[in-house]
């Protein structure tokens, strides 16, 4: 089980999770964060939850090397997942067929952060370089296009 609450913190706190004595999990996530920065901040509580890196690690640890220049794996793991669960290349994708033409419009169709979508298309490009071949499209990432290709 995992309880949500939101709690006015420092602007600099986007979100903790703490696992409790029952087992189950809290996800604290700061009220002054905008809707999207709540979504995007709760993804990746909950992939430390369910990659039990309560049990492994110690969590303060992680976070704190996070936000230095060098960022733990877990970290990296943990941002990969929320990159495809909330701006997933097929989302991308899904996107362009609706009709979406810029990053902000992308953005309110994803429901997160014009910062976020850079940080996701940049995890992208060092994973995959300049675009991504998936059925008959092509992502590419920078700039972002989407093409459909008919072979």
């Amino acid at each position: 089980m995992v309880n949500i609450q939101l709690l006015n913190m420092p602007t600099r706190i986007n979100a903790v999770s703490t696992k409790n004595h029952d087992d189950s999990y809290t996800i604290i996530i700061n009220s002054r964060l905008n809707y999207e920065q709540q979504v995007e901040s709760y993804k990746h509580e909950m992939h430390h939850i369910v990659n039990e890196d309560h049990g492994k690690y110690d969590v303060e640890t992680i976070e704190v090397q996070a936000h230095k220049s060098t960022e733990s794996k877990q970290e990296r793991i943990a941002r990969a997942w929320g990159y495809k669960k909330l701006v997933g290349i097929t989302k991308l994708i899904d996107a362009f067929k609706y009709g979406v033409k810029n990053r902000y419009e992308l953005a309110e169709y994803l429901q997160v952060t014009e910062e976020y979508i850079e940080d996701a298309l940049k995890f992208y490009k060092e994973k995959h370089g300049l675009y991504y071949k998936i059925d008959n499209y092509v992502v590419y990432f920078e700039p972002l296009a989407v093409m459909e290709v008919w072979e």
